[in-house]
């Protein structure tokens, strides 16, 4: 029996030589025949062989050779087995749970699966590339790719100097960048056996979409290959873009759409007008077109060109600095800071419901929700105390700290000033509180610093007829009435919403979260979340407060 195992030539050698060893130890060692029976045909046992050549299979696996299939007809063998064992399911438990196992859709999808990568019976079949020479001998390359649903992901253009159509771009993650043997300036010389000479982008886009199956290019590798290197750049769109009404982009079905506070990773700046981005977090890994930074700004300045044009006269612009144009804000994630958290902003039209808002939050939790003692220059009162309802200043202190800018606002009230300070509004956030503030939108510009990192909420109006309803049926007064005897009136309605228009039209592009406050309880609720979430989840901020 030793002899014969030791002749087969598939037997595991370290098997064998145990098997000797124990042959050789038989008469030395105290054992009983059966204990020497047992090891024997344990050493010698088919499935002690198996388990070995599984192992050293793991083991070796990287190091020796590659695995081959065994078999290629796996699901042929699976069908004469359930043959085999469906007879005896009545009495055997082991065959019935085989027999159902086999009859599985994903056992036998895996099998097929199998069989199919063992027969290299790979779907779409390639046509065989045909092998050619050019007579000046330049150099060709034969480039097939499948067509499918899926764009393929480069865009074409003539060459200004040679008239040539060569390769404009490839997008990150498509078709094209993926099989990695198309790049940017490849001349393009043929698609499906066409030559492209004499021809334009839009002739051969014709061609493509004409064709089938495979799309085979003959192509001139261009000089330089440069691999494509993805940037890490995030942004926030400031717009909404839609490619298809879009006719200056190079290619529609390229585009990438998305709507104003979209969060996009842009992947390539390399092109002056056409950026390559992806959504940040969308699985589709093929990148698409969208306008430039360079090149929004160009549309809107035009835009708000033609608005004046046809207006007759410059839009207003009292405060609205002409230098900033809303596009795409660089961003970055914001971990929250324990014990170092961001000071809330709450900016809306005057009347929309900030100072009920502010008052609920911080009655929610006082000793955790702070507002700023603001300054004024008035002489103090009877019964208030310098440091709990105002900071009392002289009128020139104040006006001096307001010209050297450590107020954040500011205004006059028969004939005092009111204000307040940054000094004031950092020393509640390093005591750890969380400030809350409803200013004047035009402090946006002081607040919105790397240094006090604001989440700003706007405070938005319902229309006017659900603003005039549900104000009335709040019995609200009137914030325009200086004794708050009576109810708003509808041209205070229609003034506060032409303010929020204005308010949004200046400085939507600086808000973090919108919430319209047309029932109160539900407006609360809303910003109950926002603060929340605030001081527990990471968020996108300029990326120039994290670095």
């Amino acid at each position: 029996m030793t002899a014969a195992v030791m002749a087969n030539g598939n037997w595991d050698p370290a098997l064998s030589r145990l098997l000797v060893s124990l042959e050789e130890a038989r008469q030395v060692l105290p054992s009983s025949e059966e204990e020497f029976g047992f090891l024997s045909d344990l050493l010698q046992s088919k499935e002690l062989h198996a388990l070995v050549k599984v192992h050293n299979k793991i083991i070796n696996n990287g190091k020796d050779e590659k695995f081959h299939p065994t078999l290629s007809n796996s699901m042929q063998i699976a069908l004469e087995v359930l043959e085999v064992v469906a007879p005896r399911t009545c009495i055997s438990e082991d065959c019935k749970e085989v027999f159902m196992l086999l009859q599985k859709p994903h056992i036998q999808g895996l099998l097929c699966a199998h069989d199919a990568v063992a027969q290299k019976d790979y779907f779409p079949r390639l046509p065989e590339i045909p092998l050619e020479v050019d007579e000046d001998e330049e150099t060709i390359k034969i480039v097939q790719l499948v067509k499918s649903n899926e764009p393929l992901g480069a865009t074409i253009k003539t060459d200004e100097e040679t008239g040539k159509i060569v390769i404009a771009r490839i997008m990150h993650g498509g078709a094209a960048d993926r099989s990695g043997l198309i790049h940017v300036g490849d001349e393009v010389c043929e698609v499906n056996g066409i030559s492209v000479e004499g021809k334009t982008p839009n002739d051969v886009l014709k061609i493509l979409q004409s064709s089938e199956g495979t799309i085979t290019f003959k192509l001139v590798p261009a000089d330089g290959k440069s691999g494509l290197r993805e940037s890490k750049v995030r942004v926030r769109a400031h717009f909404d873009y839609a490619s298809a009404t879009d006719p200056y982009i190079p290619c529609k079905e390229a585009g990438l759409d998305f709507v104003k506070g979209d969060i996009l990773h842009i992947v390539s700046q390399d092109d002056a007008y056409w950026w390559q981005a992806r959504r940040e977090g969308d699985r589709n890994m093929r990148a698409g077109l969208i306008p430039s930074r360079a090149l929004q700004e160009r549309r809107i300045i035009h835009e708000r060109a033609q608005i004046d044009k046809a207006a007759g006269e410059e839009t207003e612009n009292d405060d609205f600095d002409r230098e900033e144009i809303a596009t795409y804000e660089e961003v970055a994630k914001l971990y929250p800071r324990p014990g170092l958290h961001r000071p809330v902003v709450l900016i809306g039209p005057p009347g929309v419901g900030r100072n009920e808002l502010k008052r609920r939050l911080i009655a929610t939790d006082p000793e955790k929700y702070k507002t700023p003692i603001p300054y004024t220059s008035r002489s103090v009162r009877h019964g208030e105390v310098h440091g709990k309802e105002y900071f009392f200043v002289t009128r020139e202190k104040m006006e001096e700290e307001i010209e050297s800018g450590k107020f954040i606002e500011f205004g006059e009230y028969k004939g005092n000033l009111y204000g307040t300070s940054a000094e004031s509004v950092k020393s509640l956030v390093n005591a750890g509180y969380v400030c809350i503030l409803n200013p004047h939108y035009q402090a946006l510009k002081m607040l919105r610093t790397p240094q006090l990192k604001p989440y700003v909420i706007y405070i938005k109006p319902p229309p006017f007829d659900v603003l005039k309803e549900t104000r009335n049926a709040a019995y609200a007064r009137s914030t325009f009435d200086e004794n708050n005897s009576r109810g708003f009136t509808d041209e205070e309605f229609r003034d506060m919403l032409h303010s929020a228009e204005r308010i949004e039209f200046l400085y939507s592009h600086l808000f973090d979260c919108t919430i319209v406050n047309a029932d109160l309880s539900a407006a609360f609720e809303h910003l109950v979340q926002a603060v929340t979430r605030v001081e527990t989840e990471p968020l996108w901020v300029p990326a120039s407060w994290v670095q």
